[in-house]
Order: structure tokens, then sequence, then C-alpha cells
């Protein structure tokens, strides 16, 4: 399996500060934001790791980690994305890196304070179709949300149903709705997303949204209605970094992970 961390984008949620630098750049309390998803894949066992950024700062990236070598890694791949043109368009330009093969896909500003290695692993298993990693959360309008298939028992609510899913038994997605108004319930779909070779199929065959955007909600819902998108409920707290007030949380959450981690 291979990694991908999209880390493009013009970063506009968080300027000023974007005008000088990527927003995956900036700190979270002690280092660079894109330290934390590079860390994730290879602690997942992944070693073969492909960046796609964009704009007037992409060298940096170059200058910032090399190689990979403070990572453990002999190498890491870099490509280019022009403009803003939405996950789904970042993540096509890794076809020819993934080479028919799995791969493993992270936001460059999304942030796990536990390892992903349990769904990696999981997904390993039986490589096939897709997994999303959820998080229940209480702001979900912000985010892509799952929708969970009725199972019987009338009037479940949300907290029933989160339940049942962070214990494995019970409830499948749906549907994800992307930002919605009046969200079905409050698992997020994180941006960790693992998909075989067909993804990319799916993205040379969609169409943009009203944003002028290819949407990865889309691509999660081609596999879904396949039936073949699985979920993993991730454990200990997730937050993304891309606005000025989750950033902040960022590095608070990760201050306080530190500060419990040195007091242990």
């Amino acid at each position: 399996m291979k990694g991908i961390i999209l880390a493009g984008g013009l970063g506009s949620r968080l300027a000023p500060m974007t005008h000088v630098t990527n927003k995956h750049l900036l700190p979270v309390y002690d280092r660079p934001m894109i330290h934390f998803p590079i860390e994730q894949l290879v602690g997942a066992g992944i070693e073969e790791i492909l960046i796609v950024t964009g704009g007037n700062a992409a060298g940096d990236f170059l200058r910032l980690l090399g190689n990979g070598r403070d990572f453990g890694l002999r190498h890491l791949n870099y490509t280019y994305q022009d403009g803003e043109g939405g996950i789904a368009e970042a993540l096509g330009l890794a076809e020819y890196f993934a080479d028919e093969g799995p791969v493993c896909v992270i936001l460059g500003d999304n942030i796990f304070e536990n390892p992903i290695r349990p769904a990696v692993d999981a997904y390993r298993a039986d490589p096939t179709g897709a997994m999303v990693l959820l998080k229940e959360v209480d702001d979900p309008e912000r985010f892509g949300v799952a929708r969970f298939e009725a199972d019987g028992s009338e009037g479940a609510a949300t907290g029933e149903l989160g339940q049942r899913v962070s214990t494995g038994v019970g409830a499948r997605i749906a549907e994800i709705i992307e930002k919605p108004a009046d969200p079905p319930s409050r698992f997020a779909v994180t941006g960790c997303y693992l998909y075989d070779a067909r993804v990319f199929e799916i993205i040379r065959g969609l169409s943009p949204s009203a944003r002028g955007e290819l949407e990865i909600t889309d691509v999660n819902n081609r596999y879904l209605g396949w039936g073949e998108l699985r979920h993993h409920v991730v454990d200990g707290w997730w937050t993304d970094a891309g606005t000025i007030p989750s950033l902040h949380r960022a590095s608070r959450l990760v201050a306080a992970q530190r500060t419990s981690t040195e007091n242990a």
C-alpha cells in the first residue's frame, strides 16, 4: 500500500498567514502541520509516500522535508496541483504513483490523536473497495456526514447509532452528505480514506460540483452505491486545522497530548 498526502490549495481560510506560505507548513504546537500526516503513514507501515502540493510555496516542502530521512524514509515523492480543483482532483494527480495498487489518502490538515494503523491494517487484510474513517463531532455541519441505514429499531437516536457504530455492530452507511444544514448524524467523515485502484476511474468520470470542484464525497458515494464502502470509527480526538479556530484547537490538543506523555 502507498500513501498520499494532499497538501495543495490556497489556504484562504487561514489568510493572511497563507499569503506567505502553504497552510500545511504552518506550526501546530511544536512542529509543522505536514509532519502529522507523514508520521501517521509511517506509523502504519507505509514507506512509499507522495505529497501533492501547490501554490508559490511548493518548493518549501522540499527544503523542509527533503527525502524524508527524518521520518525513517529513504525517499519522498512530490507532485504539483495547479489552483484549487478539489480534493478528488488532487488525488487524481497521484494515479501514476499508485501504479494500480491500493492507497491510503490523508488530507494534510488532518490530525489524529491515535495511530490510524488499525484501520490501515483492516483494509490491508481485504484491499478492495473503499474505507472511510469516521469520528463523532460537535459540529458535523462543517464536514461530510454519514447517514446510517435503519437497523430495525424505530426512532433510533444518533447517540444510540453512535454506540452501535463505535462497537462495530449494526448500522451501515446509507449516504454521505457534504456539509448538511441539518446533519443526519454527528459522525463526520475524517480526511483519511483508503481506496483500491478504481478510485482513479471514478475521479475521471466526475463532474465539478456547484463549487467548481471535484468532490471526494462523490467518490465515496460511488463506492457506497456499489456496496463497497466500509467504515472505521477512530479512537481519541480528531481535528482538522484548516481554519483559524481549528488550527488553534489542534495546537491546544497536541500541546495537551505532549504534556500528558511527558508527565506519564
